[in-house]
């Protein structure tokens, strides 16, 4: 088959490259498309994949309308030229294209359809396939989502296809067992993301102070770094974070993602951001399985209680790592569950209808 990988987000590399790898070693070809994002450019370099660069995205929400436009018309072209079979991603146009062509497209979404009103009603109802995790179960406008037991992050973080590389430490001056912490601020320009807020400035210095005597301290950011906090500033590879957040004592920060990642590696994480509470995949993370803390802005000093609280837990990482292995449990190994749906695809989504559980097949 000719399959399409379209990518709007650095975290959407992470998630499909595991997918391509295989589906490439099985004989498929595999054409990917991205947005210009220098990170996720850089991603895609890292690991070797040859791509398509699409035009840059709009920060306003008008000029991503009229943008869309341009990555339709430019992906059906591709498509055509490429003579894609199957198109996926969690992209507007692979289902917009889908409806005016030949081209099947499979989408996948993580987030609830109330906080994201422009992707319920113009992406996920023109996609073939809507594929979800399944704590978004009656969160979902759309009946035949075909619903998976795992989460995004586990088509990278999964057992089965990480293994954290203790070098990382050496490289950043670290030593094994040593105490240290990754803070991750996020830029919020996604059209999702309209008024909402993260840290202040004088948050961060604060959590700083708390932090600064039990181990390192870095930042990673989305945007450029203020100069207050320039000194703290992460300097490694893009691909060597997930080692780096293994290890670490803690995550705090106001990403979505960055704070899931932390969780599924047994990382104590903490968010503070709009949006907790209001994501039925983190609140599961958090209320099944107690491995990340979510607070809104105006709960920051329940936030800065409760980082006490964890640094003065004894075997804080054993404890999150035990955790950790409970969620695994329930979980399935989400890249070689995609990669049977895809390569048996359209039997695959039928199996799903009728018999759900055959995804634990893929354990």
């Amino acid at each position: 088959m000719n399959i399409l990988i379209d990518i709007g987000h650095p975290a959407h590399v992470h998630i499909f490259k595991n997918l391509a790898y295989i589906l490439g070693q099985n004989g498929h070809k595999i054409t990917w498309t991205v947005k210009d994002l220098p990170s996720a450019i850089n991603l895609l370099d890292k690991y070797g994949f040859n791509y398509i660069k699409l035009p840059q995205k709009a920060n306003n929400l008008t000029g991503k309308i009229f943008k869309q436009i341009e990555y339709d018309y430019i992906i059906l072209k591709i498509c055509k030229k490429y003579k894609i079979d199957i198109a996926i991603g969690t992209s507007i146009s692979i289902a917009h294209i889908s409806k005016i062509s030949k081209v099947k497209s499979i989408v996948f979404d993580d987030d609830d359809d109330e906080v994201q009103p422009l992707v319920t009603k113009f992406v996920n109802p023109f996609a073939d396939y809507l594929l979800s995790p399944d704590a978004l179960k009656g969160h979902r406008k759309r009946k035949d989502t075909i619903f998976y037991s795992g989460y995004h992050e586990l088509a990278y973080l999964h057992p089965n296809r990480f293994s954290p590389d203790i070098s990382v430490l050496d490289e950043i001056g670290l030593k094994e067992n040593e105490h240290y912490f990754i803070m991750r601020f996020n830029a919020f320009t996604a059209h999702h993301d309209i008024g909402i807020k993260g840290f202040s400035l004088e948050q961060k210095n604060h959590l700083i102070n708390i932090l600064e005597p039990f181990g390192k301290i870095f930042i990673t950011t989305e945007k450029e770094i203020e100069p207050e906090l320039e000194r703290y500033k992460l300097k490694i590879s893009q691909e060597k974070i997930h080692s780096l957040l293994y290890y670490a004592t803690m995550f705090i920060g106001d990403s979505q993602t960055m704070t899931s990642e932390a969780a599924m590696l047994g990382t104590p994480s903490l968010k503070l951001n709009s949006f907790s509470g209001k994501l039925s995949v983190p609140n599961e993370i958090e209320q099944k399985y107690q491995l990340c803390y979510s607070f809104l802005p105006y709960e920051f000093d329940n936030m800065v209680k409760k980082i006490k609280e964890l640094l003065n837990t004894p075997n804080l990482k054993e404890e999150f790592q035990n955790r950790r292995q409970k969620m695994l449990s329930d979980k399935i190994d989400v890249t070689a569950f995609l990669v049977w749906f895809i390569e048996n695809y359209p039997q695959s989504a039928n199996i799903m209808k009728e018999n759900p559980d055959y995804q634990y097949n893929f354990k």
